[in-house]
């Protein structure tokens, strides 16, 4: 593998108290809330995914996020990529970066996605009740860019494509004019004296346009990708499954249960290898995949998911990603730490450091 592949593990800052969630949720609620309730709706259905080695973290503490570098170090994770929360100038689950960043000692390399979604209490961005609303305006995308020209992009740990910051938004298509917002974007980056800036957008929800054309320099294929994931009359479950269908004729290969999707792991894991690798479009996969810790009903489940099959996906797209096209290339993997999605490279009770260790084993084993 060449040195300049990058893997980048995507992070949730969620698992800590706030008062939004203990107003909205009850006192004391987190993450972990949310995990330690799931249960096992079908046989052989993998519910609940539990902490193993770092157990059930605070982020606010020192200890656990020096603990997290170091085990993402090891199994060679360059960098982690936080989720970032702005309503229109208000930051929400953004104590846990901010810490870091006055902590020399926690060293590993980051970068930011605006999860530009509203909070609501069905957990899909979708606009049933709304607990927090997302705005967009062209004067809160300067307030917004001069923030982070300030408190983040000159900090010696953002991660930079040929020394320009790298930032991701996760929905562009919400944005009013997405184009002239990231006109506006690198203004500012150039008057802060940030310079230019490497901008990218997560290619999900059906939203697969050429990041050029968009505004962009980059995408990332974000997993788990369904084309066609747009809220309608349906529900979000059934609007997957049906895109799904149609474009693989899969339908032998999924179970619709009264209440959950379910869907086997390594039959999605073939068809993503079926995919054409664009240069300027980041590859991305999951070690699993299990929401239905946040959701009564319309859960999406992988089953049958194993780091063996994970790591056979990560190898091929190691060795098969034109990255010799671009001067800097990152991987990225969704996610570090996603437990209430049932999507975690961090070790569980059920596999250890399994997954970890195929990150690993797939990154070094294709060195040059």
């Amino acid at each position: 593998m060449p040195n300049k592949i990058k893997p980048i593990a995507i992070y949730l800052p969620q698992f800590h108290p706030i008062p939004e969630n203990d107003e909205w949720w009850g006192k004391g609620f987190t993450e972990w809330t949310n995990v330690v309730k799931a249960k096992p709706r079908f046989e052989g259905h993998y519910q609940p995914h539990l902490p193993a080695d770092l157990g059930f973290y605070d982020l606010r503490l020192e200890e656990t996020r020096l603990a997290q570098e170091a085990m993402a170090k090891e199994y060679g994770i360059y960098g982690f990529c936080y989720y970032h929360y702005w309503f229109n100038g208000k930051r929400m689950l953004h104590e846990p970066l901010d810490r870091k960043l006055k902590n020399p000692q926690e060293d590993l390399p980051f970068m930011m996605c605006w999860a530009n979604e509203n909070w609501t209490k069905t957990w899909d961005g979708l606009d049933k009740e709304v607990l927090l609303h997302q705005e967009y305006g062209f004067e809160d995308d300067v307030i917004h860019f001069e923030f982070l020209c300030k408190n983040y992009f000159n900090d010696e740990r953002y991660i930079k494509h040929e020394g320009k910051p790298v930032f991701l938004v996760y929905r562009p298509k919400l944005f009013n004019d997405i184009n002239k917002t990231i006109e506006i974007w690198r203004n500012i980056a150039r008057k802060e004296g940030v310079g230019e800036v490497h901008l990218g957008y997560m290619q999900s929800w059906g939203i697969v346009d050429d990041p050029i054309k968009m505004g962009f320099d980059f995408a990332v294929e974000f997993q788990p990708h369904f084309p066609g994931k747009q809220p309608n009359k349906r529900t979000i479950g059934q609007k997957i499954i049906t895109k799904i269908y149609k474009q693989f004729n899969l339908k032998e290969n999924v179970v619709i249960t009264q209440e959950d999707r379910v869907f086997d792991y390594n039959k999605f894991v073939e068809i993503q290898k079926k995919n054409v690798f664009k240069s300027n479009v980041s590859p991305c996969l999951i070690p699993m995949w299990d929401n239905s810790s946040r959701r009564k009903s319309n859960s999406f489940i992988f089953t049958n998911s194993t780091p063996r099959i994970y790591g056979e996906w990560l190898n091929h797209i190691v060795n098969n990603f034109p990255w010799n096209v671009n001067k800097e290339n990152f991987l990225f993997i969704n996610a570090w730490n996603e437990w209430a999605e049932g999507n975690h490279l961090e070790p569980c009770q059920k596999w250890g450091r399994k997954y970890l260790e195929a990150t690993k084993e797939n990154l070094i084993s294709n060195e040059k």
